[in-house]
């Protein structure tokens, strides 16, 4: 028992020592959690994590407004009072229906033309929450304000979006945004680091073949289980795709192929599974925070959205989102597919460029 007990401890310590001396894993282990934190603090800190999403369509409204603005603004709008909601503005009253619809505005209200509306969506919980609201601050003031000045609710025209039909793309995009890059990445570091590259090497097989087979293995896989899991949930759910089904295959075929690109860029030289766990993470966390998996960046800061656009995620997930909630076509959705092959022709072509078989 004694003897058993020593060679744990000495196991444990080597690994230890093992880790610790692999400074570039250590490195990561203690970058990413701070880099994480740091995200997540500037996404939902007090200024930049309102709970609420409110447009407002009129010109004289300012775009940001500060706290001295909103009491400014009281009269007009008795929601510019409370904290917590984050207002917006807009010029064209169609873009902020169809925000509406897709559950990236929680309220819309019009201040222009000498009649006060506004819009929600019946099926968002929020703006069943602002309308409760709206309506007791207008019923506490009833007797200070003439009725043609009071809000009247206007009627949606045209399909309103349940959340689970939004977030539905954002999921399957996440899946295979991690299926793709520990799939890929994760298994060639752990080849190479194993010596199985280097038996490769000395047979006929070349580097374009090996890559070749790994990237379409993966494709192959992710393609089937991204198909296997949307019929299974829509069995269900009864998911509701307003557009063709090829053409969202796709879209998830071209996302796909360009996550498969960047896990090779990890693993064409790496050699430490752990460092190779560490750069995975810190490129799949931001994307899956800034990407509008879970919620939309509508009213966000504006860093934060035009850095969404850098990823390739923003760009499957805004495409699959077209084609199921507004029965878009390729033709629609073209800037995004256009955005996923260049970023997966240069991912690809910087892999080949940097890869090696063995670890020296």
């Amino acid at each position: 028992m004694r003897a058993g007990f020593r060679r744990y401890l000495a196991v444990m310590h080597a690994r230890n020592i093992e880790f610790l001396r692999d400074r570039t894993a250590l490195g990561w282990n203690l970058l990413l959690p701070v880099l994480l934190v740091a995200g997540f603090a500037f996404l939902f800190s007090e200024q930049a994590g309102e709970t609420y999403k409110v447009a407002i369509h009129g010109a004289d409204f300012p775009a940001d407004p500060s706290a001295a603005q909103r009491r400014q603004y009281v009269e007009k709008f008795p929601l510019f009072a409370m904290k917590y909601i984050k207002f917006v503005r807009i010029t064209n009253l169609q873009t902020g229906l169809h925000k509406i619809r897709h559950h990236r505005l929680d309220m819309l209200v019009s201040l222009e033309g000498g009649q006060r509306r506004y819009w929600i969506n019946a099926e968002s919980k929020k703006g069943y929450i602002l309308e409760r609201l709206l309506w007791a601050a207008e019923t506490g003031r009833s007797a200070a304000i003439p009725a043609q000045s009071r809000y009247v609710k206007q009627v949606e025209q045209g399909r309103k979006i349940r959340y689970i039909d939004w977030v539905l793309p954002g999921i399957l995009g996440m899946n295979v945004m991690f299926s793709c890059l520990f799939g890929i990445g994760y298994v060639i570091v752990r080849y190479r680091k194993m010596g199985a590259l280097k038996r490769f090497q000395a047979t006929p097989l070349t580097a374009f073949e090996f890559v070749a087979a790994q990237v379409s293995s993966r494709l192959l896989i992710i393609l089937l289980i991204t198909v296997l899991v949307f019929a299974g949930c829509n069995l269900f759910l009864d998911f509701r795709v307003y557009g063709s089904y090829l053409s969202l295959f796709v879209v998830f075929a071209l996302g796909a192929l360009s996550m498969v690109s960047l896990g090779l860029i990890v693993a064409a030289r790496t050699t430490s599974e752990e460092y190779a766990n560490g750069v995975l993470n810190l490129l799949s966390w931001p994307m899956l925070i800034f990407s509008g998996v879970w919620f939309s960046l509508e009213g966000l800061h504006p860093l934060a959205r035009s850095f969404a656009q850098w990823l390739p995620l923003t760009h499957m997930i805004d495409a699959a989102r077209a084609i199921m909630n507004d029965g878009a076509g390729l033709v629609q959705v073209s800037w995004h597919l256009l955005v996923l092959v260049i970023m997966s022709l240069v991912f690809l072509l910087f892999a080949a460029s940097i890869f090696k078989w063995d670890r020296f």
